[in-house]
């Protein structure tokens, strides 16, 4: 019966990890598809997403099936529940994804601004990174690699919060305002990234410790930058 557990426990954790791949994979997509202004390769990464759903669904499947046949315990239970979890940010993550590549659809006759594309793609690489962190502490079980997420999603957050600035310089032409109005959802749909790479390091801690904390209170003043 643990044999066969753990085989179960194994066979799920690998099709995470081929999730979390799917979604860096759509991520790059729509940060490629927003510089280039390119509709078509929006649609694909829209219609990507259909697959993230259908793996989503079947790890969603897998677990449900383990607990009604292993009934896991202890440490075990743990690790079923935070990979639940974890299946739920990592669709989520892609749906973000999905959502950029609607905002590029609607703009895509509108020159990007150079500047903020750039702090786009500053931020998408950042998220990436985050994610890998996160699956790669979740799969070592390694604190530490899953509490550095926090600083790395304070700079995700502070670019964050200059895109505003930066939108209210496009200047007064329609057209490069409803863009910026666009590139302002974006960049929360990027933040949005990050915050559930963060969650995703808090499951990480719940696996280690046997308790579920955050890792940011959320009742801190935000910094300014």
């Amino acid at each position: 019966m643990r044999i066969t557990l753990q085989e179960d426990l194994d066979s799920i954790n690998a099709n995470l990890l081929e999730e979390g791949q799917l979604v860096l994979r759509a991520l790059r997509g729509a940060l490629n598809a927003l510089r280039e202004a390119d509709a078509e390769l929006a649609d694909e990464v829209i219609a990507f997403d259909d697959e993230i759903d259908r793996r989503y669904i079947s790890i969603e499947q897998g677990i449900e099936v383990l607990l009604a046949r292993q009934t896991p315990v202890a440490v075990d239970l743990r690790l079923v529940l935070a990979m639940l979890h974890t299946n739920l940010h990592l669709e989520r993550m892609a749906d973000y994804c999905v959502t950029i590549a609607k905002l590029t659809k609607l703009v895509a006759n509108v020159e990007p601004e150079p500047r903020m594309i750039q702090a786009f793609e500053e931020m998408g690489s950042r998220a990436e990174e985050m994610i890998r962190v996160a699956l790669d502490a979740f799969v070592n079980r390694d604190l530490e690699e899953a509490s550095s997420l926090v600083d790395l999603d304070e700079l995700i957050d502070r670019a964050n919060r200059r895109v505003v600035r930066q939108v209210l310089e496009l200047g007064p032409d329609p057209a490069r305002t409803e863009w910026g109005l666009r590139m302002i959802v974006v960049s929360r749909c990027l933040e949005r990234i990050g915050d559930h790479a963060v969650d995703i390091g808090e499951q990480v801690a719940y696996l280690v410790t046997g308790e579920f904390r955050e890792f940011t209170d959320a009742s801190h003043p935000v910094e300014r930058s």
